[in-house]
């Protein structure tokens, strides 16, 4: 894919048929829109949207385990303090 030399970035056209059988959701949300630029501008934000999730940057396992571990630690004494919360009212 990587030839050494740089390409000037081209325009990319589609054109594709899409029903509501292919991918219900997909269909359902484009089709509020009217044929034309808003729909396109959905699809396009849709795109980035999933292109931006598939790579976020996720820590290891290790480091999940590490930081839920951290999280959950806790003291005797906060039970107490927790359940101090639901006891009755302070009357003045």
């Amino acid at each position: 894919m990587n030839t050494g030399t740089a390409m000037a970035p081209a325009t990319i056209r589609l054109l594709f048929e899409l029903e509501r059988d292919d991918n219900p959701r997909l269909y359902d949300d484009l089709i509020r829109f009217k044929k034309g630029t808003k729909r396109v501008n959905r699809l396009r934000t849709l795109a980035q949207e999933g292109l931006l999730a598939q790579h976020w940057p996720i820590g290891s396992a290790g480091q999940w385990v590490a930081a839920r571990e951290e999280v959950t630690a806790f003291g005797k004494d906060d039970a107490a303090i927790t359940n101090q919360v639901f006891e009755q009212p302070i009357v003045e």
